[in-house]
């Protein structure tokens, strides 16, 4: 995720807390739980009844509706074009997903994320309007990838292809040094933003001194070179 991501999901916020997601795949399901479990009402929707009353059963969803959403009358007797956000989950059914994107940004829906399941995919729903493309495979494989060849970074969010802000286990090597003595900035081309000395996310201290000692195990925020958080020791 870069900087453009991030600014269009702040846009995506929604005031009244109701979304639509129109797919009711492992992905479309994934979404409906999150957005629900968070407290936002969220209309679910697929062309499979099944599904749908599967998602009334789990509870994933506070409505759920079988619709061609192909079809644009359907979509607007649904409802779903009245909703400020709607996620497009039927990646894996090209035309499908691509028709159901042109209709909600027809229809005058402001936001609409759609999910690709290839690059050709992705620019197809580019040019028919979808505002945001995801791409969850592909994005889980990066971070499966980095997660095996760098343990130690926990997280990270990419500010740039050449920068990001990365939460970081302090290796054994910076045991009881100080974040000065380090000179991260230097030898890495990183700054530390926080430290969390026991690995409580809910305990960092922010902005540093640079006389801190670090603790092997803990937990420090970085920002800086994506070549540097490679080259830390782990």
């Amino acid at each position: 995720m870069n900087l453009t991501s991030l600014t269009f999901l702040r846009k995506m916020r929604s005031p009244t807390r109701q979304f639509a997601v129109i797919g009711l795949g492992r992905f479309g399901r994934a979404v409906c739980t999150t957005l629900n479990s968070l407290g936002y009402e969220v209309l679910a929707a697929d062309e499979d009844e099944r599904r749908v009353s599967q998602a009334l059963t789990d509870q994933i969803a506070a409505h759920a509706v079988q619709l061609d959403t192909t079809q644009p009358t359907a979509l607007k007797e649904s409802g779903i074009t009245e909703f400020d956000t709607v996620i497009v989950a039927i990646g894996n059914y090209v035309e499908e997903s691509i028709i159901t994107t042109l209709n909600l940004k027809e229809a005058g829906v402001k936001n609409v994320v759609a999910k690709a399941s290839s690059e050709i995919h992705g620019k197809l729903l580019d040019r028919v309007g979808a505002d945001h493309v995801v791409f969850p495979e592909h994005e889980m494989g990066c971070e499966l990838a980095r997660s095996l060849t760098t343990p130690g970074i926990l997280d990270r969010f990419e500010i740039d292809p050449d920068h990001s802000i990365a939460e970081v286990i302090v290796p054994k090597s910076f045991d009881q040094k100080t974040i000065i003595d380090l000179d991260l900035r230097n030898r890495y081309e990183l700054t530390v933003l926080a430290v969390s000395q026991d690995q409580q996310p809910d305990k960092f201290e922010i902005n540093p001194s640079p006389v801190t000692r670090l603790k092997a195990g803990g937990l420090m925020v970085v920002i800086g070179s994506n070549k540097g958080l490679e080259h830390l020791p782990m």
